[in-house]
């Protein structure tokens, strides 16, 4: 992550989701999301809640859990479920690499 801020648009595209489902969800988790707001009103996310989008992605489409089991969840194990995020984000990037490897060979 290398900007300040990301639009609403860029954080759906890093999640590889519909721009709908990033304001939904922020609108869900308002413990845990505080995207500031430009002078046209637009959201503006900072690297940190780019990071808890991530964990919410995980845990709501990955695991299949609620919403509010979610919250449950980040409440009490955050760097729990931080660090399982971040296992299989890099687990997904070893696989893109093998199989780049394999359509080479």
């Amino acid at each position: 992550m290398d900007k300040l801020y990301y639009s609403i648009g860029e954080a759906a595209d890093i999640l590889g989701e519909n721009v709908s489902l990033v304001r939904f969800w922020s609108d869900s988790f308002p413990k845990f999301l505080h995207p500031r707001r430009n002078a046209k009103g637009n959201r503006m996310y900072t690297a940190e809640d780019i990071e808890m989008l991530k964990r919410i992605h995980f845990l709501v489409r990955e695991c299949g859990m609620t919403l509010e089991g979610a919250a449950k969840r980040l409440q009490n194990e955050t760097a729990k479920v931080d660090n399982t995020v971040k296992v299989v984000e890099c687990l997904k990037r070893m696989r893109s690499q093998l199989e780049e490897i394999r359509r080479t060979l």
